[in-house]
């Protein structure tokens, strides 16, 4: 399954750009980092996602994570 790159303006609305797609995580990851340096990350991310295909990777792309708990030692 191919890893995919996307570019994701910030702001209140998510508007995903597919950029490319590797096939192996330590290509997609040398490139996003590499793009990472040429943009300005306040107002845009630059995510790696892995998916089938491009509309798993979008699904979970604009799913929303919970916080994890703040109990035990961690709290």
């Amino acid at each position: 399954m191919p890893y995919y790159i996307y570019r994701i303006p910030t702001g209140p609305v998510k508007i995903l750009e597919k950029i490319t797609q590797f096939d192996a995580f330590k290509d997609a990851s040398a490139e996003a980092k590499r793009m990472r340096k040429e943009v300005d990350l306040t107002k845009m991310a630059i995510k790696v996602v892995f998916g089938e295909n491009e509309i798993q990777a979008e699904e979970a792309l604009m799913s929303v994570r919970e916080a994890e708990p703040l109990t035990g030692d961690d709290w």
